[in-house]
């Protein structure tokens, strides 16, 4: 179906996707698939967060200490290494998988797709419009079926004393240093912070970490006791329990100006750059959300099929919102999962529409087409730290938040002989959560080196709501890492 350009130079699509990142992307693909067509407005990068400033260079930055970790934990292959990570070659490497923050191929993806782009700054300007503040000038647009917004999040800088003045780095500015400091504070223990500070520790740089509670502090503490222990075994120093009351900075104007963190305890901390990641907040600054009765600045409340929820609480029928922007899952897998329920859901919705309601209903039933359930009860994360962390759906302490009556296993990972051959004294854990009167997993965590290759498998027997019984017959191969589902039913029938 083509643009419909109006007599106003209004263009009216069937859908207006705000944001092109990942699930932007994902959602405009998606209905265009199905016949529709769509447009994206973005400001900054297409490909978004993920692709320059989060997933990609993040991991990037990673892997090198990992890959040496791994060869020297091998009898054999520790013998070749003679050195540690390259920066330099690190950072190449990381720019590389950038494309140097240039969007051109990702440009090039979404024309080839059949999708329009618009650069600029959206607003909602009324039901079913945006107005986009373009180079050029200002753009109207009429979304014909829905308005689908992903604009994601960013990271949010506390109201500490100095922190502001003090030019703090944010997950953008670690992930895309031209140099490595040659020492760095991170202020927050959770995801961002460990990965951050792993991945300047291997290159190079002193990393002190201060975090007000636990270490990633959403997941089981045992993934939090193994992080810990690795990254202080490769000089990593952490102040848990601790909170910065004041950040200064010995010369403001001066570029290698050393920063010290005053804590509450009364101790100093001193590193030539800080890392702020104490949190994130959504993209909705300046949306216009007042159009639906909400306020700018705020999350964006959804129901099972991603529709926004208005002051109400009821679903605004044309509205929609996919991603970190809802606060469900800042997560950029669950995001395009998102994404995709979001697609079919306009879609179902559209075609019903067109049948004069004739036609399939739309389906928000736990696991139904059209509701992302995983979100609640079978996402899947991994943090990229050295051992990494994997986890799928619940922990023992969201189970007796909800209620969930529930039996917890765990097994020493290094005890699986597959763990045992990849690496010598492999260190790690798995648990298992299980729902004691259904008899299905509701959740997992993996810690260990390459655990996050699990994770799927424990994505599936979640969903799938697979019994405990049946499970019995999925045979892991011998020596595989995997071989670690085995010895967790093994604990479970023996009541360990």
């Amino acid at each position: 179906m083509a643009r419909i350009d109006s007599q106003e130079g209004e263009r009216t699509y069937d859908v207006v996707v705000i944001g092109a990142g990942p699930v932007g992307e994902n959602v405009a693909d998606r209905v265009v698939a199905g016949g529709l067509n769509a447009v994206v407005v973005e400001h900054e990068l297409v490909g978004g967060e993920c692709s320059y400033w989060a997933c990609v260079p993040s991991k990037a930055l990673l892997r090198p200490g990992a890959a040496l970790r791994a060869a020297r934990a091998v009898g054999g292959s520790r013998e070749a290494v003679t050195a540690g990570v390259d920066a330099r070659a690190t950072l190449a490497r990381r720019t590389e998988f950038t494309s140097d923050w240039d969007d051109s191929a990702q440009v090039d993806w979404l024309r080839g797709a059949g999708i329009d782009l618009v650069r600029g700054t959206a607003r909602l300007s009324g039901p079913r419009r945006v107005s986009v503040r373009t180079t050029q000038g200002p753009v109207a647009l009429e979304a014909r079926l829905a308005v689908v917004v992903c604009t994601g999040s960013r990271a949010i800088v506390p109201g500490i004393p100095g922190l502001a003045e003090a030019r703090p780095w944010t997950s953008r500015e670690a992930t895309s240093a031209r140099a490595v400091p040659g020492s760095l504070i991170v202020l927050g223990g959770g995801v961002v912070g460990c990965e951050s500070a792993c991945a300047y520790a291997d290159l190079g740089a002193e990393v002190t970490v201060i975090e007000a509670g636990r270490l990633l502090g959403t997941l089981e503490p045992v993934a939090a006791e193994h992080v810990r222990s690795a990254l202080a075994a490769r000089g990593v120093r952490f102040h848990t329990g601790a909170t910065a009351t004041r950040v200064t900075r010995d010369d403001a104007a001066a570029p290698d100006a050393r920063v010290t963190v005053e804590l509450s305890g009364g101790e100093r901390v001193t590193g030539e750059e800080i890392l702020v990641a104490t949190g994130r907040g959504p993209r909705t600054d300046g949306l216009g959300l007042a159009v639906v009765g909400l306020t700018d600045g705020a999350w964006l409340a959804v129901d099972e099929t991603l529709r926004v929820t208005g002051p109400d609480g009821a679903g605004i029928d044309w509205l929609y919102a996919a991603g970190d922007v809802n606060g469900r899952r800042l997560l950029t897998h669950q995001g395009k999962y998102q994404a995709r329920i979001a697609a079919g859901a306009i879609m179902a919705r559209a075609a019903r529409a067109d049948s004069g309601g004739h036609g399939a209903r739309i389906d928000d039933s736990p696991w139904g087409a059209h509701a992302a359930t995983a979100d609640q009860r079978a996402a899947t994360a991994v943090v990229f730290t050295d051992p990494q962390v994997a986890s799928v759906g619940l922990t023992e302490a969201d189970c007796r938040e909800q209620g969930v009556r529930t039996r917890v296993v765990d097994v020493d990972l290094g005890a699986v002989a597959g763990a045992a051959l990849m690496a010598d004294g492999y260190r790690g854990a798995a648990r298992m959560v299980v729902d004691a009167d259904r008899q299905v997993i509701v959740g997992l965590t993996f810690v260990g080196q390459d655990v996050a290759e699990l994770a799927q498998a424990g994505a599936i027997a979640i969903a799938g709501e697979v019994p405990i019984a049946r499970l019995w017959h999925a045979v892991p191969a011998f020596p595989t890492v995997s071989e670690v589902w085995l010895r967790l039913l093994e604990a479970y029938r023996d009541g360990s």
